[in-house]
């Protein structure tokens, strides 16, 4: 026991250190999404790559390829399942419902579109191109539809921010879709796990695959259904221990319990996970919640991107080289005709049209996670394995250049439903401070003051750059924090209501910034640079 102990301590030192620096190295210098680094790192550190190199004091190599369906030690791999439950609990704690339900008709219309063409080209690919298989129902070929249809809500949304776009008509569309595609994926991913574990050498029972199907959408809604409307009385409950880490801690176990829940009825545990942070996504705690577990989130999720990379075996990937890349293409096309077609049948334009298909083009997290449970369940072997780590790359790679240039130009937008509104200008000011540390400072303190006159605060972006949605009744701010500037926009009609909060706020900040000790004049770099932009004019 303590042999396996030191082991898996000097194997997580090892995946940690690697995965931050490889994440930085390619989020900072390549400008490429951390998450294609962590990749990579695990790649790099394999038991098919310089884990292979004996270490004489372990007598052997610090990652022994395990003799079981994983290439990995049962230890380790156990870190990586309890990493993807939190990543998709704070995933559903950063769905932004108001936005989904607001623009579900074209959402839904343009996420269902994406998943169906997407998952009948991987299927059909599967089908015309590996050899032992020869139906649309083997469980390989349902894998690849499956992992034909992720999206990366993360990259998308950061680049979106970054253009500035994402309450145009495309960038809600795009996120009502993004937002659509995970629940699909998710529940899709129940069907074919089922699917899997029924199959073989019998005929296909189609009415136990209705009976999947339906206990996989029938759990998503009804726990969806019953968690949103008892998270109002949880949150109430969970507020008589003040605490936010305890509030925090519980609303994992929470977490937690319904993942295995999920699991007890044959479903996989990160719908149980996904279910309790949408619950709890439109509480007033669900800032805080996701504030408190973002250390948690920062340690354990680089683990599991690391350890799916670990898993890609470079000799077996030669031989299916041909078809990864042919697979890759196909996904991409099956996102770019699935989501953009339904997308020009609904009000949108060319330009429109490719924007949103180009904003679902990403993979992430769903895709890794996709294919860890084919592995894990022997569906799909290491070649397969490693055809979607490259279409996870390819895609990865090509989404970000393509939806950025696609934003140059007018508007993809060229007609309205009945009833909608036209898209209100908004009003954008910059507030630009001398240190990152002290941005964040001020960030924390924006958000605070508008959560004390009740405002309902929710993280849009778990990337690099912060980005928030403030919301009260028809007011709607957006806040973006890049590097040591902060970004606030609103409508035109609730321009002065926010500048006048945060004049508030200032007016208390003014004191505190000139008794900090660390800055040279904090009279002239902080209080007066933010009491110029709140101007009697200007207010």
């Amino acid at each position: 026991m303590n042999h396996i102990m030191t082991r898996l301590m000097l194997q997580l030192a090892v995946v940690i250190i690697s995965s931050k620096i490889l994440g930085h190295l390619f989020s900072r210098v390549l400008r490429q999404p951390r998450v294609l680094g962590e990749l990579v790192a695990g790649m790099i550190i394999g038991p098919y790559a310089l884990g292979a190199i004996s270490i004489p004091f372990l007598h052997g190599p610090l990652f022994p390829i395990f003799d079981g369906v994983l290439p990995i030690q049962p230890e380790l791999y156990g870190f990586a399942v309890h990493a993807s439950i939190i990543l998709l609990f704070l995933s559903g704690l950063e769905t932004d419902l108001p936005t989904f339900l607001r623009f579900s008709g074209l959402g839904s219309v343009i996420g269902i579109g994406g998943v169906v063409v997407s998952f009948l080209f991987g299927d059909l690919v599967a089908v015309l191109m590996l050899p032992g298989v020869s139906s649309f129902t083997d469980p390989a070929a349902l894998f690849l539809g499956t992992l034909s249809t992720a999206t990366s809500v993360g990259i998308t949304a950061r680049i979106l921010s970054e253009k500035h776009k994402m309450s145009s008509p495309e960038g809600v569309t795009i996120l009502a879709a993004a937002v659509l595609d995970d629940v699909l994926g998710i529940i899709l991913l129940a069907v074919v796990v089922g699917i899997s574990k029924a199959s073989g050498s019998a005929p296909l029972d189609w009415g136990g695959i209705g009976i999947i199907a339906a206990k996989a959408f029938g759990f998503w809604l009804v726990c969806t259904v019953i968690g949103i409307l008892v998270a109002p009385k949880l949150t109430r409950g969970l507020k008589q221990f003040q605490g936010m880490d305890t509030i925090a801690g519980i609303a994992f176990g929470i977490a937690l319990i319904l993942a295995g829940l999920s699991e007890t009825v044959g479903l996989a545990m990160i719908i149980g996970a996904y279910v309790t942070g949408l619950s709890l996504s439109q509480t007033d705690i669900a800032h805080e919640i996701r504030e408190n577990l973002s250390g948690l989130y920062s340690f354990f999720v680089p683990i599991f991107f690391c350890v799916m990379g670990m898993m890609v075996d470079f000799s077996s990937l030669i031989p299916v080289l041909g078809f990864g890349l042919v697979f890759s293409a196909t996904a991409i096309a099956g996102k770019m005709i699935g989501c953009g077609l339904p997308s020009l049948l609904t009000g949108f334009n060319l330009r429109g049209a490719f924007r949103i298909g180009a904003g679902m083009l990403p993979r992430g997290e769903v895709t890794l996670i996709v294919a860890g449970i084919g592995l894990s369940s022997g569906v799909i072997g290491k070649d397969l394995f490693g055809v979607a780590i490259m279409t996870l790359l390819v895609a990865s790679i090509t989404a970000p250049p393509l939806l950025i240039r696609s934003f140059n130009g007018g508007s993809g937008y060229t007609r309205r439903r009945r009833g909608e509104k036209p898209e209100a200008p908004q009003q954008s000011f910059d507030l630009e401070f001398p240190s990152q540390r002290m941005t964040d400072f001020i960030r924390q303190e924006m958000l605070k003051a508008f959560k004390d006159e009740e405002f309902f605060i929710h993280r849009v972006d778990s990337s690099q750059d912060r980005l928030y949605h403030i919301r009260k009744d028809e007011i709607l701010i957006t806040l973006v924090q890049k590097d040591n500037t902060i970004s606030v926009r609103t409508a035109p009609e609730h321009e002065q209501l926010v500048r006048l909060l945060l004049l508030e706020e200032v007016l208390e900040l003014k004191d505190l910034l000139k008794s900090m000790e660390s800055m040279k004049d904090p009279d002239k770099m902080g209080a007066n640079l933010l009491m110029g932009l709140f101007s009697e004019e200007g207010a």
